[in-house]
Parts: structure tokens; C-alpha cells; sequence
């Protein structure tokens, strides 16, 4: 014992052998800490179902031992009584590395997670057109956090910092008043999604295009002459917006009204329309097309046709080609289509 003794005696009285001993033990305490920790958290998430507890917990593997590691050398650090300056700036050191090492590992937990949550069903809020926006808010928040808790660590008084970026903050607000208008319609849009990049869009002005880019503050359109439109996303926000892209499927319904002549075989009429909206090729065979009787009108019969496209873009070259099929077959079939007429008598 009395060797022993006197080892421990020698360490007492020697700062930097006493701060070799804390080194030494801190590498041992942060081992069994990381071996106990693995061990017991390990059995609980292989009851689990997901392997979202599986990743997140292999990412913390790492900086849970760096962190009891770190904690130990700053303590050996104050006990190897060092200059003032030095034990500051290795202390400041050790405490940067462990924030920046956490930031990186929450980034990381982040992003993960809310894949996660996104690939679920029951997620209306985390989308796939949404996840960006809020992995990038997420990335901003924790790297605020993290800026702080080094000022902190380097004991930098913020308070003067915080008070000149609020004065900041409103006089940027007040003069780009329009720029954060846009910044937050763009997350709501995003956020409620009315529509996606992809979805094709009709506007109050009447453009009707695809959505080509959704960003914080414009979102950009092409239309179908190939000109690309940007509007803010206040205005988007704030108008309404036809998402012919929208519902279970691409696939629209479309509806050609016309008239035919009193006295017209009505049921010989609709099986030739029906028929020659079958030979479109653009034209789908499920749901089948239709024809419905709408109503007597002052010169004919009304009628309209009824039929489903798969592309929204290409509505306006069906209803052109069945347009010039009507007219050609209803002239072959002795159907007439009736306009009004007025006729003049002339006294004899």
C-alpha cells in the first residue's frame, strides 16, 4: 500500500502528472460510458420496427464519446494550471470543436428524420416538394444555436450584437416589405401545396402552363408558346390558381357543346359522335366517351360531347381535331348543324 501511496502522493504534487491522469482516466470513463451506452439503447431500438432509431443512434455513437473525451481535457487542462491565455484558448478550442462536432451530427438527425417523416402516408405536412424548405429552416436554426453557444464559449457578450441585428432586422424589413411578403407566401404555398413543380397551371389572367421552378420568392411558368412567366408569390398566394394536374390523376374531362337541327335522328347523332371521338388517338377508351341530350334551344338541339384526355396539354389539339371531325362527318351524315337565319320578303 505504502508504494502506492506514495505514487498518488507524486501525482498530487505535480500539476502536469495529475492532468496525465485525468487525460488517461477521461479516455476510460468516455470508453465505458460509449460501450454501456451502445449496449443498452442497442437492445431497445432492435424492438422497434423502424430503422430511423438504428441511424440515430449510429450517429451518436461517435460524438458521445468525443464529448465526455472533450469534457475530461478541459478539466485536465484547468488542473495543469497553465498560463491564463493558453488554458482560455485550449479550453475555447475543445468547446468549438464539440459544438461544430454536434451541429454536424443534428444536421444529420435532421435530414434523416424528416425523410422519415416525409415517406410517411399520414404526412400532409412534410412533402416531398416541402421537405427542402423545412431541412433548409431546420439548418438555419441549428446553426444559430450553434453560432451562440460558441460566443459563449469564447464568453463574447452578445447582447450588443442582438440589439444591433434587431434595429437591423426591422430597418431590412420596412424597406423590403414586398421581398418578405414573397419570402413567407413562398412558404405557405410550399407548405399547403396547391400545386408542384410539374403540375400544369391555369392562371386568373388566363396563361395556362407548367409550373417550371418554385422558389421563396417567385415561382416561374412556361407556357405553351414556350415564353417563361415569373410572378411573385404574394400574387400567387393571393389568386386562384386552376391545377388542371390536380386529383387522383393528369387525366381531364373535356366538353364540346354544339347544336343539331330539329328533326335529326338524336340517337343515329350520338353514336357517330361517340364514334369518331374513339378513332382520337388522344382521346382515352376508359372512362368511354359520352353524349348528353342538354337541352331545346331556340334554333336546335343541344347536345354535348364528353370525353377524357390523358394530358392537360393536349386539350387544345383534341378539341381541334374533333372540332374538324364533327364538322366533316356531320356533312357526310346529312346532320345538319342549324345558325340562325332571317329572311327578307320583298313586295311584289
Amino acid at each position: 500500500m505504502e508504494p502506492l501511496e506514495n505514487i498518488f502522493n507524486i501525482i498530487r504534487s505535480s500539476p502536469l502528472l495529475k492532468s496525465i491522469s485525468i487525460l488517461l482516466f477521461s479516455i476510460i470513463i468516455a470508453k465505458l460510458v460509449d460501450i454501456i451506452f451502445t449496449f443498452i439503447f442497442k437492445r431497445i431500438v432492435d424492438q422497434t420496427q423502424t430503422s430511423l432509431d438504428d441511424q440515430i443512434l449510429q450517429l451518436l455513437h461517435k460524438p458521445v464519446f468525443l464529448t465526455i473525451l472533450f469534457f475530461g481535457f478541459n478539466f485536465a487542462i484547468k488542473v495543469a494550471k497553465l498560463p491564463v491565455e493558453v488554458e482560455f484558448s485550449l479550453i475555447g478550442i475543445f468547446k468549438t470543436i464539440t459544438i461544430l462536432l454536434w451541429l454536424f451530427v443534428s444536421i444529420k438527425i435532421l435530414i434523416i428524420t424528416m425523410e422519415w417523416f416525409s415517406r410517411q402516408r399520414a404526412s400532409s405536412f412534410l412533402q416531398k416538394n416541402t421537405l427542402p424548405l423545412f431541412i433548409n429552416l431546420g439548418k438555419i436554426a441549428i446553426g444559430l444555436f450553434a453560432i451562440y453557444f460558441i460566443f459563449l464559449s469564447w464568453d463574447i457578450n452578445i447582447n450588443g450584437i442582438l440589439a444591433s441585428a434587431g434595429v437591423l432586422g426591422v430597418v431590412l424589413g420596412l424597406a423590403a416589405k414586398d421581398t418578405v411578403s414573397n419570402f413567407f407566401a413562398g412558404i405557405f404555398l410550399m407548405a399547403d401545396s396547391p400545386f408542384k413543380e410539374g403540375d400544369y397551371i391555369l392562371l386568373d389572367s388566363g396563361e395556362r402552363g407548367y409550373v417550371k421552378q418554385m422558389g421563396l420568392r417567385s415561382t416561374r411558368f412556361m407556357t405553351r408558346d414556350d415564353i417563361e412567366i415569373t410572378i411573385p408569390n404574394s400574387v400567387i398566394a393571393s389568386s386562384k390558381i386552376v391545377n388542371e394536374s390536380g386529383g387522383p390523376g393528369e387525366s381531364e374531362r373535356v366538353r364540346i357543346s354544339f347544336q343539331i337541327a330539329y328533326g335529326t335522328d338524336i340517337e343515329h347523332a350520338k353514336e357517330v359522335l361517340i364514334n369518331l371521338a374513339l378513332e382520337n388517338d388522344d382521346v382515352l377508351k376508359k372512362p368511354v366517351p359520352r353524349v348528353r341530350f342538354r337541352e331545346f334551344s331556340e334554333y336546335g338541339l343541344k347536345l354535348q360531347l364528353l370525353f377524357w384526355i390523358q394530358k392537360p396539354e393536349t386539350r387544345g389539339r383534341t378539341v381541334d381535331a374533333i372540332n374538324t371531325k364533327i364538322y366533316k362527318v356531320f356533312a357526310k351524315e346529312k346532320i345538319t348543324i342549324p345558325y340562325p337565319k332571317m329572311e327578307i320578303l320583298m313586295p311584289k
